[in-house]
């Protein structure tokens, strides 16, 4: 039944009431008192109304019920209440138990079973009957509270698998983005941080070159070392990070660059405490470098204190510097690219703080962060106040014990006589024994079966003491519905993780336990035949064995189906998170291979070739060489952002888009050419227009890394577009795609085994799609 339709459970349970009584009763032709009518009438009244809210207030509609229930049994005729005080309650704790937790479900059954209990008992006695009825009620309760712990659990497991589902589909379309900001802001950081320094360095060494030519060695060989710690750094960011353990703690990294600025001049002092390794500790060192490499460029001199102070409630990160000195040359004019102060913001922010920076009142700048500490880095499981617990307690101490008050306030004047303990008692101490054992099916299935079997033989010994005259076959029935619940939980077990090994040892066999159980029951009823004197032949005891052995057998081959539906739910989720998480790997990847095509025909190229000119003793080349290198990062920075941005509700780009397109290209380090002649006319048919701009995306997107021209010509009748330069190994494959583009407009594909490849396009306009076309392709 679907959660919207079950709200009108309430009306089918009173519909039954009223069909058990008082219709039976008006059916027989017994006509009952319109004072018991108008009472029951209010109280399933009140059930009801009760039920219908059992979904936002499940406790207190629980509390109503059996109120209600339990007011209504005393003045009504026997069966006026029976299917409300049974069904009702069992309906209103299935409720609880689906909706609440496992504590307060527990804690509903138990008193509300204890309390029914005393209720019955300070009415008829210990004595006056069995008590059978409130063990089949505690039983039905119980059963109840299992189905709606077992409902909620099953709800809460597949909203889990499709959180996970969802968070790997929502990384999936992530990751690439991910990584390529993560490689977006690392090369910023090395532009930033290596080859600002080299610029500084060799300018400053070069206006004082006349007075201090020993700077000029200096500079040189810092330029030559800071080049090889580009090229490494660079490397680090083509390849994966090394392992924590390969690293340096975060204080003896973040000294080793505070000492680094030292030597390039600045007066740099700082207060650095101990930080755990992780993602505070990362953005801690990050938020420095920035701010040390802003005051290089814009402050040089400056005296700059930095402060790192991890407590328990945050992490205070603090970079101040002091106005510049006067007359202090400003060697990084121009180095910036403007990313700096967003990329701060963003490393905090991914490490759970905030930042700000600004002007200080003496002229200076400081840049001030505030990252999680200790305890706020820390995952907290959030739990139940205690506060809370002990006010359920009471309040469930309290309604147990109200029973009872009457009788300790009123002296009884007579006294029940009768054996000395209750059947119903007895059988109510085993039945709470085996529900206590049905608790643990889960963590200790062999232990709950075994107390669930050996609880199982004592239920013909309390039909013997207890004096029992009912239905001979109801104590075992019960106590088998106990034990088929273990072995539906045990196979349940078997079939989702398959036979377990302890010490290297196979345990037994997992059909011992069925059979072990067949072996008890059919001994027990057996047992509590013979007591009760009934004389059978040998092939109904085979009979009744069998009948054991076949709901036995039942339970196992439903729990069997649960695990093996179980464990296909679990492989099929955890192929799709495979197959996403795969997807997303390479995706990543690919993005990563895609930045370090551009980062090795760029920057390392005129990287290496700062260090070479260093090597040579040219500082005037290393300065160039070093702004250079700068200038290509930035490019590719340019690209890489332009790279991720959101192509959706942009127009379309035409030809006028090609200068652009080349120019993102040329920024990688690849040298294309893209030559547009005086014959194309400058307002060209939008189809053509648009195939003419992918076929050119297209062409020069499967080049590789091989130089490449496209010229575009024109005539009367057509668009001529040729490629020169397209490798062989990729021809095929390329004039499928041309062949798919060209066919939009109404074009053809000509190339042959080796040459230029020429996409023509007719001038004349394309017949225009039907208008239903239209609306279906969008």
């Amino acid at each position: 039944m679907k959660d919207n339709d079950d709200r009108f459970l309430p009306l089918v349970l009173l519909g039954a009431q009223a069909a058990v009584w008082p219709g039976a009763d008006v059916i027989r032709g017994s006509v009952p008192a319109g004072a018991d009518l108008l009472v029951a009438a209010l109280v399933a009244g009140l059930v009801t109304a009760a039920l219908s809210l059992r979904r936002s207030k499940p406790v207190i509609a629980l509390a109503l019920v059996a109120a209600a229930c339990a007011l209504g049994a005393g003045p009504l005729p026997t069966g006026a209440m029976a299917v409300l005080g049974t069904a009702g309650v069992a309906l209103a704790l299935f409720t609880v138990a689906g909706e609440r937790d496992t504590f307060t479900a527990l804690l509903c059954v138990m008193t509300l079973a204890l309390w029914q209990s005393l209720y019955s008992i300070t009415l008829h006695g210990l004595s006056d009957r069995d008590g059978l009825d409130l063990v089949l009620t505690a039983v039905l309760y119980s059963a109840a509270s299992a189905a709606g712990m077992l409902a909620r659990r099953s709800r809460l497991a597949r909203q889990a698998a499709e959180q996970r589902l969802k968070r790997a589909e929502i990384e999936r379309h992530r990751l690439p983005a991910v990584e390529r900001q993560r490689m977006e802001r690392e090369l910023h950081d090395v532009s930033a941080h290596h080859l600002t320094a080299v610029v500084v360095t060799a300018g400053a060494a070069l206006g004082l070159r006349d007075r201090r030519p020993e700077l000029a060695d200096e500079a040189l060989r810092f330029a030559a070392e800071t080049g090889r710690e580009v090229t490494r750094a660079l490397g680090a960011v083509r390849a994966p990070a090394l392992s924590r353990e390969q690293q340096p703690s975060p204080r003896e990294r973040m000294l080793g660059l505070v000492a680094g600025f030292s030597r390039l001049g600045q007066h740099v002092e700082c207060e650095i405490d101990a930080l755990p390794d992780g993602a505070v500790a990362d953005a801690a060192y990050g938020i420095v470098r920035e701010a040390l490499t802003n005051v290089a460029r814009h402050a040089s001199g400056a005296h700059t204190t930095v402060r790192c102070r991890y407590g328990d409630a945050r992490t205070e990160v603090v970079v101040t510097s002091a106005a510049p000195p006067a007359g202090s040359p400003a060697h990084g004019t121009g180095l910036g690219s403007g990313r700096g102060q967003g990329f701060l913001r963003s490393r905090a922010r991914e490490a759970g703080g905030t930042l700000a920076s600004g002007p200080t009142a003496e002229g200076g700048w400081e840049v001030s962060a505030v990252l999680p500490g200790r305890v706020a880095a820390a995952s907290v499981k959030r739990s139940v106040p205690w506060q809370y617990r002990l006010a359920q307690v009471t309040a469930a101490t309290g309604l147990v014990l109200q029973p009872l008050f009457p009788s300790l306030l009123i002296r009884a004047e007579s006294a029940s006589t009768g054996p000395g303990v209750s059947v119903g008692v007895l059988f109510a101490l085993l039945a709470a024994g085996q529900a206590l054992a049905l608790l643990w099916r889960r963590r200790a299935p062999g232990a709950a079966l075994g107390v669930v079997l050996a609880l199982a033989l004592l239920w013909p010994v309390a039909m013997a003491v207890g004096g029992y005259s009912g239905w001979v076959l109801l104590p075992p029935l019960l106590s088998t519905a106990a034990t088929c619940a273990v072995v539906v939980s045990v196979a349940a077990r078997t079939a989702a993780t398959g036979p377990s090994v302890a010490d290297g040892r196979p345990r037994l066999p997992a059909w011992t336990g069925p059979v072990v159980a067949v072996v008890v029951h059919a001994a027990a009823t057996s047992a509590a035949l013979l007591h009760r004197g009934t004389s059978f032949p040998v092939w109904a005891a085979a009979a009744a064995a069998a009948q054991t052995a076949l709901v036995v057998g039942a339970a196992w081959w439903a729990g069997t189906l649960r695990g093996r539906h179980r464990r296909s739910a679990r492989s099929a989720q955890a192929e799709h998170l495979a197959a996403w998480t795969e997807e997303a790997v390479r995706d990543a990847w690919a993005e990563r291979r895609r930045i370090a095509t551009g980062l090795e025909t760029t920057v390392l190229a005129r990287t290496a070739d700062m260090v070479a000119q260093a090597e040579a003793g040219r500082l005037d080349e290393v300065a160039g060489r070093a702004r250079e290198a700068l200038a290509a990062m930035r490019a590719l920075l340019d690209t890489v952002r332009d790279s991720g941005a959101v192509p959706a509700l942009r127009p379309q780009p035409t030809l006028q888009a090609l200068d652009l397109l080349g120019h993102q290209i040329r920024a990688t380090g690849r040298d294309v050419g893209i030559r547009l002649t005086d014959r194309v006319p400058r307002r060209l048919p939008t189809a053509v227009d648009l195939a003419a701009y992918h076929a050119c995306e297209t062409v020069l997107a499967a080049g590789g890394e091989e130089p490449m021209a496209v010229e575009l010509d024109a005539d009367e009748a057509a668009l001529t577009i040729t490629a020169i330069g397209v490798p062989d190994t990729v021809r095929s494959a390329l004039c499928r795609q041309l062949s798919a583009r060209a066919a939009m407009a109404g074009g053809t594909v000509t190339a042959g085994p080796s040459g230029p490849v020429r996409v023509l396009l007719p001038l004349t306009a394309a017949p225009a799609a039907p208008q239903d076309d239209e609306e279906g392709q969008r």
